[in-house]
């Protein structure tokens, strides 16, 4: 494959895209950008400094000053905030909680979104996953993928996770419900809410293993440089 096109992958919570988005990016050598590692690398730092989701002009001024970057591991990338590896700690349970409220900050979004782009510009091809970034960040990728699974099938994946990295408080009951209510909330936030692109290619992965659904989107990858 010798064209380089920007892939965007959206979907709810836990539906499988980061895992799925690394294993494209690696088998493509394309870059890799986990967006919504950002929103929670700034939550993190939002709450590390008391400051609540209603407080938009010192939110804005904290997602413009932090310095968010990924490096590449062996058996992945490591997530740096402002030169620490947080990669652990923006995954807990705590961050999980709340960053779709700070997600939710226009301002917050207008500044990490513009982040985002600065990644395409250099011409490389670009996996990218997220929740709006066939509609928002990368309206003009050549493949656009709306992954999703059932809100059971996602609680259960992320409490498996959880428990294989030991940093779960949450039982599998109280995952499906937050995944539920973190749904409710990214698809009704007035900016930029979760919805598919009129384009993207919709694909449940219920039922589907890691393989069948990499599978999937690289045909349709294949489909797009051809």
């Amino acid at each position: 494959m010798s064209k380089a096109i920007q892939v965007a992958i959206d979907g709810p919570a836990s539906s499988g895209k980061s895992t799925i988005a690394k294993k494209i990016a690696k088998k493509l050598a394309y870059v890799y950008l986990d967006t919504g590692a950002m929103y929670r690398a700034v939550t993190l730092l939002a709450l590390e400094n008391n400051i609540a989701a209603e407080d938009v002009e010192k939110l804005k001024v904290l997602a413009e000053a932090s310095e968010i970057t990924f490096e590449p591991t062996k058996d992945g990338q490591r997530v740096l905030v402002n030169g620490l590896d947080q990669s652990a700690e923006i995954r807990t349970d705590r961050i999980s909680k709340q960053v779709s409220k700070y997600a939710a900050v226009s301002e917050v979004r207008q500044v990490l979104v513009e982040k985002q782009r600065a990644y395409t510009q250099n011409g490389q091809g670009v996996v990218m996953d997220g929740r709006d970034i066939g509609t928002v960040v990368l309206p003009d990728a050549e493949v656009k993928i709306f992954l999703t699974a059932s809100a059971e099938e996602r609680g259960r994946r992320r409490f498996l996770e959880n428990q294989e990295k030991g940093y779960s408080d949450m039982n599998l009951v109280d995952l499906i419900e937050d995944i539920k209510r973190r749904d409710l909330y990214d698809t009704t936030r007035e900016d930029s809410p979760l919805v598919p692109a009129d384009n993207a290619v919709m694909l449940d992965s219920s039922g589907l293993t890691i393989e069948e659904v990499e599978d999937k989107i690289l045909a349709e990858i294949q489909q797009a440089i051809a």
